[in-house]
């Protein structure tokens, strides 16, 4: 199981938001790539990275901080926000990002990013993000009518990486991942998921590990890090990752 430590971008500064509430940013610091240099020396191998403007503006706004993060860290590199024409896909392709996460195109241009995923096998991660059960867009502002399973099962056959599931009620709040939910998303897909949102601490960690035959890929763990309530080495660790 991988442990994607993530880097959110808010005016260039890496922060934490919580609920996915722009009015409730916690600052971390003002030096992404220095943050992406330390996460690599704890160990990790893959990084999430939000542009989280750009998930409300719809295109990047944080273009020179994640070109920072990419130049410094060794491993892989996870982005999403505002990332919703081929140009953008293909563009931060070729600026070094090894997979791009959509998430609105997903619920209001399918076919778009199914043409995305079969033109860049492996590279495209399809971001579930669901309140209640059903799905947000728009940077989690709007709530859709489209319960989180059926979403996931348009993608089946399209050649997408993994799917990305936040309940957007525990993100950035330490409350726990929700598991039995990601677990039953999983279990319900063909499609490998990383698990999102809520991420307090070890016992997580341990929760989501033996789910990994059910098709947990990983987890993003953020504030936890930060906060210094999970350590990282240990997470990867206890997650088992391989290279």
């Amino acid at each position: 199981m991988i442990i994607f430590p993530a880097i959110d971008l808010k005016g260039g500064q890496v922060v934490r938001l919580a609920e996915g509430d722009m009015d409730r940013a916690i600052v971390y610091g003002d030096d992404p790539a220095k943050q992406a240099t330390l996460f690599a020396q704890a160990g990790a191998e893959y990084l999430h990275v939000v542009d989280l403007d750009g998930s409300f503006a719809g295109s990047a706004q944080n273009r020179e901080a994640v070109e920072s993060i990419v130049a410094a860290f060794p491993g892989r590199v996870q982005l999403g926000g505002g990332i919703r024409s081929q140009e953008d896909v293909e563009g931060w392709l070729d600026a070094g990002v090894s997979r791009i996460v959509m998430g609105s195109a997903a619920l209001k241009d399918p076919e778009f990013v199914k043409d995305m995923a079969r033109a860049h096998p492996h590279a495209i991660v399809v971001a579930v993000d669901a309140k209640d059960g059903m799905v947000a867009t728009e940077g989690w502002a709007e709530v859709s009518d489209v319960p989180v399973v059926d979403l996931a099962r348009r993608f089946e056959d399209a050649g997408v990486s993994a799917l990305l599931f936040t309940d957007i009620g525990r993100d950035g709040l330490l409350k726990g991942v929700n598991v039995e939910a990601t677990v039953e998303l999983a279990r319900q897909v063909d499609i490998p998921v990383i698990a999102s949102g809520g991420v307090a601490g070890i016992e997580d960690i341990e929760a989501l590990k033996p789910h990994a035959a059910d098709g947990i890929e990983g987890v993003i763990t953020g504030r936890a890090l930060y906060d210094g309530r999970l350590d990282l080495a240990a997470a990867i660790a206890t997650a088992g990752q391989t290279p």
